[in-house]
């Protein structure tokens, strides 16, 4: 049995970003880029107004007051997307719209509500020094400059960029094919006759859920019964995918095969049950240096052993550089007790009151309590030599709701 770290870095040191493929920008929203992204033109291309107005000329205009308002002669209202072949000359002004290109002889812009119109003429309320609301080319990106760079999360203001250097299609890494195996007599599909001793195989979703809330491909393949010969099938068929998870039958019972059957498949184990709690029965290994998990078969030890090791590394494959999920510090509310020598992570919920993060735990801590889990945003991590965490004392707590 090793610790929750050890394991961790055994499975990281095998875990490497899958290739590229080319997607349309909007398909990328939510996926790391795999290439760096440079402008080929200046943003904006010309300088422009930032506001509904008038171009002047400053030195027209310096003495100008609400008192005693300067008088200029409107030449030609200027829309965006047009560039006036007009020259602006002592005692003018050009109508101007936002975005519009700054007319040659113009300095400033004043805005429109410090003018008053007149036929044929504005009155300008209010001096300004020469450039005022006035963007100028180039300064939200320079032609050649790098604006995305290779790792990068692509988010809408990322979309948008992509879009303003005229990239309609981007290199991304791929996302992963998952494929997940539960095993059990006992189970049957969402809508299978459960009868007195059946029960539905719920990590079959929520286990395809997480690899989807990852941003991964997660491909379902269905309940082997416990023998060895229809897990070895299944087994199979989930080597075709570029991660291979199973849930239960990695224990020691009678009938639980999975570790055996993937020994046979050429599993090279790189280790067997860490010190946790819930998730004590994970393994996890390589065939043909494909990433496999053996998950325990208990909802909650499932979900947790999950959110530990295979959501980092499928986050990993998918070239993100943040794998691991938030950790904060928190008043604890109420008296924790554990046994030593295993790391727990307590469901728990937190909450944010007078500047403090507060946690609560959500009941039941019976690792096959799925509810317990429904409640929780967080897991409070005790750590491996403590017996008893008081009321009131702060710790840290792993975010599971990336709203909080």
């Amino acid at each position: 049995m090793i610790a929750v770290e050890e394991a961790l870095e055994r499975i990281l040191s095998h875990i490497r970003p899958l290739g590229s493929e080319k997607v349309s920008i909007l398909d990328a929203l939510g996926r790391v880029i795999s290439e760096d992204i440079y402008a080929n033109r200046d943003i904006p291309p010309l300088d422009n107004s930032g506001m509904d107005g008038y171009a002047v000329r400053a030195r027209d205009i310096q003495n100008a007051s609400q008192d005693h308002p300067v008088r200029l002669k409107v030449i030609e209202d200027l829309r965006a997307g047009f560039v006036s072949q007009k020259t602006l000359r002592t005692g003018e002004a050009i109508r101007i719209m936002t975005g519009a290109p700054i007319p040659n002889g113009a300095d400033t812009v004043v805005p429109v509500e410090d003018t008053e119109k007149g036929s044929g003429i504005v009155s300008v309320l209010k001096a300004l020094q020469p450039g005022q609301n006035i963007r100028r080319a180039g300064e939200d990106v320079k032609k050649g400059e790098r604006v995305i760079s290779d790792g990068d999360l692509i988010r809408p203001a990322e979309v948008g960029m992509l879009a303003s250097v005229g990239r309609s299609s981007v290199a991304v890494y791929q996302r992963p094919l998952v494929a997940i195996l539960c095993t059990g007599d006992e189970l049957v599909d969402v809508d299978g006759e459960v009868g007195e001793v059946k029960i539905v195989s719920s990590n079959s979703y929520t286990l395809a859920a997480q690899v989807k809330d990852c941003g991964a491909i997660p491909v379902q393949l269905g309940i082997a019964r416990d023998r060895k010969e229809e897990i070895r099938e299944k087994l199979g068929q989930g080597l075709r995918a570029d991660v291979l998870i199973s849930s239960a039958g990695v224990s020691v019972g009678d009938y639980d095969f999975v570790r055996d059957v993937l020994n046979d498949l050429g599993m090279k184990i790189l280790f067997w049950k860490v010190a946790m709690r819930p998730g004590k029965p994970v393994t996890f290994g390589t065939i043909d240096g494909k990433p496999v998990f053996g998950l325990p078969g208990n909802p909650v030890s499932s979900m947790v052993s999950f959110e530990q090791f295979v959501r980092p590394s499928l986050l990993k494959m998918m070239g993100h550089r943040r794998i691991f999920r938030p950790v904060i510090e928190a008043i604890l509310k109420e008296e924790i007790r554990k046994e030593s020598g295993r790391r727990h992570f307590v469901r728990a919920s937190v909450t944010f009151e007078e500047d403090h993060y507060f946690v609560t735990v959500t009941g039941d801590q019976g690792s096959g309590i799925l509810r317990s889990m429904v409640k929780a945003n967080g897991l409070v991590i005790i750590p491996e030599d403590r017996e008893v965490v008081r009321a009131g004392e702060k710790v840290k707590v792993q975010l599971l709701d990336r709203n909080f």
